[in-house]
């Protein structure tokens, strides 16, 4: 039996092979399965609310992480080395998005301002505790309520970075998301995000578990081009570390320009 997100896959398969010969078929086989999708989405309501994690559900999950890492030591590198790419002058301001225990964010402690945002008000505490005593004043925690960034200042940001975050969350709060990030970033300012590609199998059978959220490659770039941002990079690192970099348009006065993706073997 076909999963939603199996149909989902399949319908965006079928609208890109789409030929002339083959268009009578295809177009009654799309109908049949957008008619399956419509029927899934209208009568399991309570499914889809499960899937949106609450402040709890994430404080179980890290918890679980501290003990079986979901990042290793090669992916952290690899995740690293990308920061590092925008680490050029000392006066960015940078916003992560569900830090958790601060896996990431030392690697900004030598950043002027660093924004958090998170569900969990305990995050404060815990990353507090990993940066030096010199970069405490330099460090703002908020809440958010899921999707929404509003405490943050307008155009106040060079860079917004997530990982573990944005797979768990549903492609509509993904797109409200990034329209307020887009109000965050000052022209030409950088995101750096991880995001589900169940595309590859990992990805599906951890949406097909309920434990990330349904998303592709294609899903991901529609939605970042429709809110107005201009593609840097998809790629990933191996299977379910997918990340999207993309800027908001404009030139900032410390403009990333050139940008070279890293090499993976």
């Amino acid at each position: 039996m076909l999963s939603i997100e199996e149909i989902k896959l399949l319908i965006e398969k079928l609208e890109k092979v789409k030929k002339e010969d083959l268009k009578e078929l295809i177009d009654s086989n799309l109908a049949v399965l957008k008619d399956i999708e419509q029927a899934v989405d209208a009568n399991n309501d309570e499914v889809i609310n499960r899937l949106d994690k609450t402040p709890e559900w994430f404080t179980k999950d890290i918890d679980y992480k501290r003990k079986y890492p979901a990042v290793d030591q090669w992916l952290f590198r690899m995740i690293q080395t990308k920061i590092f790419q925008f680490a050029r002058e000392s006066y960015y301001h940078c916003l992560e998005i569900g830090p958790g225990t601060g896996m990431f964010s030392l690697e900004f402690k030598s950043w002027e301002l660093n924004y958090f945002v998170d569900v969990n008000p305990w995050v404060e505490k815990a990353i507090r505790k990993k940066l030096p005593r010199k970069s405490q004043g330099s460090l703002r925690f908020y809440l958010t309520d899921r999707t929404n960034c509003d405490q943050i200042p307008s155009k106040s940001c060079n860079f917004v970075f997530s990982w573990d975050t944005f797979v768990f969350l549903r492609q509509e709060h993904i797109r409200q998301y990034l329209h307020d990030i887009k109000r965050v970033l000052i022209p030409g300012g950088h995101v750096f995000i991880q995001y589900a590609d169940c595309h590859y199998d990992i990805d599906l059978l951890q949406a097909q578990k309920g434990y990330w959220n349904y998303n592709t490659k294609t899903t991901m770039t529609k939605i970042i081009q429709e809110e107005g941002y201009e593609v840097v990079e998809m790629n990933q690192f191996k299977p379910g570390a997918n990340y999207a970099i993309f800027r908001k348009p404009g030139k900032q006065k410390a403009a990333v320009d050139k940008f070279s993706e890293i090499k993976l073997d």
